[in-house]
């Protein structure tokens, strides 16, 4: 049987669907339903590693399920995003979010087979660069001005202060890395 905090990260996959249907939907309220649907992504992101710790239900495959879920929603976050705003500028910010994760993806999993996995593991500024690239996603799936407030813009502002933020950390490992690519 599976842990709540496994089938709340399986419920963040099953909610990928969905949330594609709601971005296309041609009605007036697909974009809150779209940003909804995405809060609430990232909002069983956090709850299940949570409830995990608490409820003491850490597993490996919970630990391998958990951030490809994550990577999973913000990928294709960032490609709807990148094919509703077709600029420069969107495109790049997506791209280095969505290679940092694959490069670090494939780091953690050659520094597994190595047995060191320890120095590569999430630090604070990993979840910082989430959090950030959370707010500026959903700001952009929102992208309709909140009275004098241009969500649009300050999410392209979050989009690249998280791409920097995700081009730091991805350096932060590689710099922990380097001693197993010298060998």
């Amino acid at each position: 049987m599976s842990s709540i905090p496994t089938l709340l990260t399986w419920a963040r996959i099953g909610l990928i669907p969905v949330f594609v249907l709601c971005f296309y939907l041609p009605v007036s309220w697909s974009n809150e339903a779209t940003v909804a649907i995405f809060i609430l992504a990232a909002v069983t992101d956090w709850l299940d590693g949570y409830l995990a710790r608490v409820l003491n239900q850490t597993s490996a495959f919970g630990a391998f399920l958990d951030p490809v879920a994550d990577k999973l929603m913000v990928g294709v976050a960032l490609v709807l995003l990148v094919q509703a705003n077709p600029s420069p500028w969107m495109a790049i910010a997506a791209a280095i979010i969505i290679g940092r994760e694959i490069a670090v993806s494939s780091l953690r999993e050659w520094m597994a087979e190595l047995g060191e996995s320890a120095s590569v593991a999430v630090s604070m500024l990993g979840k910082v660069k989430t959090t950030i690239q959370m707010l500026s996603i959903g700001m952009l799936l929102y992208h309709e001005p909140l009275r004098e407030f241009a969500v649009y813009e300050a999410g392209i502002v979050l989009l690249y202060v998280a791409a920097s933020l995700t081009l730091w950390s991805m350096f932060v490992y590689l710099k922990a890395a380097w001693p197993m690519f010298k060998k």
